[in-house]
Parts: C-alpha cells; structure tokens; sequence
C-alpha cells in the first residue's frame, strides 16, 4: 500500500476516535501501543538530518533517542527513522498532529511501533552515531552543587542586609536633615521677630520721657 494512503488511513482513524468520544480512552486505537514509546517516521527528506527531525517532533515531548536510517555504505538518509520518547503519551500527540503534515516539501507519515528492536552497534559506525545509539539526544540534567548554592545564598543575604542598612543610614540622615532645617528655620524667625520688637519698646520710652 502506498505510504501516503497509510498515512491518510491512520488520520481517518484518529478522526474517528474524536467523533466516537473514545479519544484519550482504553477504547482508542492508541491503546494498543501503551507499552512502546517509540515511533515511525517516514517520507522524510533526505536531506533531514537527526538535529531537523528532533526540532519538528520535539514540540509534543522530550525525545531521548532516535534512528534515522542510513545507507550502510554512503551514510546517506533513507528517508525513515524510528524515534522514541521520554513519556509514551507523546508518542500519541505526535502520530495524531504530525502524521499527514507537511515537511520540508513532503508529505510525512507518523505511526506507532508496537515493538521495537535498538540496532546492535556496528564496527564502522562513526563516534558521532555511536554516541548517540550509547547515551541517547535527551538534554543531560545540570549536575548542581550543594556548596555553589549555599555561597549564592550567603551572597543574597549579605547584599540584602547590606541594602537594608544603607536604607536605614539614608532614612536616619534624611531625617536629621530634616530636624537641623527645622531648628534653623525657628532661630531664623526669633531672630527676625527681635529688632521689631526692640524698636517697639525704644520707641515706647521715648514717647514717655516725652511727655
């Protein structure tokens, strides 16, 4: 049967199990590949490499090996691969919103594999491809160092107690400033009340040495 077709027949079959209501149920077609996390990929370009599919499948879950396959003696793609998931339930998204759709000009199909067999590594592989087969294309977790986070966490509390003092100092001083104007200001008015009220007295005297 032509691949295409193939591909056209599995998306009837998840339309069928929206319609059904038995999408995401032990009643879906899906539910026969509940033990296997891997998945086929064919009609790819040939010029895809392992790095282009990761990028477009990676959208549904964290892909953690893949297998594209290559002619054994011109290491050129073949046009299929076999990828496999971190959490089977991606293995679902994947075939039901990839299958059918289009990459790089060619209409890809995306199955499930009930069981699949890891190739056994091969003398003339290069250290890229072995690599891979051996430890997978998942991200490594970051190794964190319980010292590293306790100085970091020292270093935080310094600088914020150091903050909070200059805050401290800043409110402090402001509000010195504040009660030294204040007091200046007083001295200011006396001073200036003093000569009037001097010359009202003078002035008073006068008069009554006058009279």
């Amino acid at each position: 049967m032509n691949p295409i077709t193939i591909a056209k027949n599995l998306k009837k079959m998840t339309e069928r199990d929206l319609e059904m209501g038995t999408a995401g149920t032990s009643a879906s077609w899906h539910n026969m590949y509940k033990d296997s996390a891997w998945i086929f990929v064919g009609g790819l370009d040939y010029d895809l490499t392992e790095g282009d599919i990761i990028t477009v499948f990676s959208q549904y879950g964290e892909v953690v090996n893949i297998n594209l396959i290559r002619d054994r003696n011109t290491g050129k793609s073949k046009g299929f691969a076999f990828l496999c998931y971190e959490d089977q339930r991606s293995t679902i998204l994947a075939v039901d919103n990839l299958n059918t759709i289009k990459v790089a000009g060619k209409i890809i199909r995306v199955d499930h594999v009930e069981q699949y067999k890891v190739p056994k590594l091969k003398e003339d592989m290069d250290e890229e491809t072995l690599k891979l087969y051996n430890e997978g294309c998942a991200p490594k977790p970051v190794m964190i160092n319980p010292v590293q986070i306790k100085h970091e966490k020292e270093i935080k509390q310094e600088t914020k107690h150091k903050k909070s003092k200059r805050s401290k100092e800043k409110k402090k001083k402001h509000k010195k400033h504040r009660r030294s104007a204040s007091s200046s200001s007083s001295r200011s008015r006396s001073r200036s009340r003093s000569p009037v009220g001097s010359k009202s007295r003078k002035d008073s005297h006068d008069r009554h040495r006058r009279h």
